[in-house]
Formats: C-alpha cells, sequence, structure tokens
C-alpha cells in the first residue's frame, strides 16, 4: 500500500512541476474540462482580434499607396488645368496649341499609367478592377475599401485637346474627382485606425481573461510544492521508522 502511495506522491509532483515549469494550470482537459473550452474560445478571439489588426493595417498601407498614387495625377491634373489656360490664349497660333497638345498628351498618357499600373500585393486599386474586402474583426467580418476609379475615361479627360473646342470645366471636374477620392481614402485611413486601437483593447482584455482561467497561482503552486515535499520526507522517514522497528523485533525473536 505504501508503495501504491509513494507512486501517487510521485506522479503528482510530476505533474506540478510540470505546471510550475510551463507557468500554465490547465495542461489537459483533466484539470479543467470547462476552463480549457473557455480558455480555447478566448484564445481563437484574441489571435482573430491580433489578426484583424493586421489585416486593418495592411488596409492603411494600401490607402497609403493609392493616395500617393492619387497626389501625382492631382499634380498632372493641375498642370493640365494650366496648359489649357495657356492655349486659351487668343495670341496663339495652331503650330502652338499643337506643341502644347504634345504635353497634354505626355501628361493624360502619366495618369493613364499611374491608373493602370498602381497596386497593392499585385491588386488594381486605381482602375476599378478590384473589390478590396478586409476582414477587421475576430470573427472575419469588416470593411470594405472604395478605391478610386482614376482612369482617363472614368475622370472624363480621355478625349481633352486643347486644338480644338475644349473646356476647363472637364478638368476641374477631374480634379474634384480626385480630390473627393482622397477626402474618401483619409477617411477610410482614420476607420481603420480606430477600428486597430478597438482590437488592441479587446484582445488585451480578452488575454487577460484567459490569462486568469490558464495560467497558474506560481505562489500557490510553489507552495503545494514544498508540502507536498516536505509530506513525501516524513512519509519516507516513517516507512524506515517501520522497517527498522521490524527488523528490531524480529531480532528479539531470534535470541
Amino acid at each position: 500500500m505504501s508503495a501504491i502511495a509513494g507512486i501517487s506522491n510521485s506522479y503528482s509532483n510530476y505533474f506540478l512541476y510540470g505546471k510550475i515549469a510551463s507557468g500554465r494550470r490547465i495542461q489537459s482537459a483533466s484539470d479543467d474540462a470547462a476552463g480549457l473550452a473557455i480558455s480555447e474560445k478566448l484564445t481563437a478571439q484574441e489571435n482573430g482580434l491580433n489578426k484583424g489588426t493586421d489585416n486593418a493595417k495592411s488596409g492603411q498601407d494600401l490607402l497609403n499607396v493609392s493616395d500617393g498614387a492619387l497626389s501625382q495625377i492631382t499634380d498632372q491634373l493641375q498642370r493640365l488645368r494650366e496648359l489649357g489656360l495657356q492655349a486659351s490664349n487668343g495670341l496663339l497660333t495652331d503650330s502652338d496649341k499643337q506643341n502644347i497638345q504634345y504635353e497634354v498628351d505626355g501628361l493624360k498618357q502619366g495618369i493613364s499609367d499611374i491608373a493602370d499600373q498602381t497596386t497593392f500585393n499585385t491588386k488594381h486599386i486605381l482602375n476599378g478592377e478590384d473589390t478590396l474586402n478586409l476582414a477587421t474583426d475576430s470573427n472575419g467580418n469588416g470593411t470594405s475599401i472604395n478605391t478610386s476609379n482614376s482612369t482617363l475615361k472614368a475622370l472624363g479627360i480621355a478625349d481633352f485637346d486643347v486644338t480644338g473646342d475644349f473646356s476647363l470645366d472637364t478638368i476641374d471636374k477631374a480634379l474634384e474627382k480626385v480630390t473627393s477620392a482622397r477626402a474618401k481614402g483619409g477617411a477610410q485611413y482614420n476607420a481603420l485606425g480606430n477600428t486597430i486601437s478597438y482590437n488592441d483593447y479587446a484582445a488585451q482584455n480578452t488575454a487577460s481573461s484567459n490569462s486568469r482561467i490558464e495560467d497558474l497561482d506560481m505562489p500557490k503552486a510553489l507552495t503545494d510544492l514544498q508540502k507536498q515535499n516536505l509530506l513525501n520526507t516524513y512519509k519516507v522517514f516513517m516507512q524506515r521508522r517501520a522497517s527498522a522497528d521490524a527488523m528490531n523485533r524480529n531480532a528479539l525473536l531470534f535470541r
């Protein structure tokens, strides 16, 4: 019987040492089945919130790329407007206007290239091809990023030509579209920042709740281990004493 008790105590110490080494109160379902189930749900929620934060930050990066490209388009539209004003001068000859148109065509090609070639992780973000959805919470829900379609056709300047009849309103409307797109992008950037702040706060509190369930009460565990070691020492001492007493009795019997 004492041998069985010794084995039981040995296993008890083994698991206690394991818990102390890992710092975890729950190492298997047998330790706390209900607590383990809750802990796993909290862990999944925390991981989801952290990944949602990563996705939101990627969305902000995409919006930065988009805004940088739209800024370049704005600069080129401003130059187009200047050229339109220059071409409106009645003192210019047809040849003068044609020379201005060469620069206009170059600027339009530059805008077209930006719209067609601006990508983020291979996804086109300025030509209206891709719809971009972000999973920003722990359940895979989130928001959509509405990037601007900034092709020449979408901006209404594909046929802008200063050698014939034209209106500066065409450029002004294009500038308004791009400016509006940048404003919306800025608002989306800030909204994602709010999402990141919330996710970080929620993940921190979820981790704290999980810690209270899963983590080991280290002072108590060390005290329990010390008590168990003292008890084991006492049991060994008593077993040795009982064995010595039995040997003494046997020696007396054979005298």
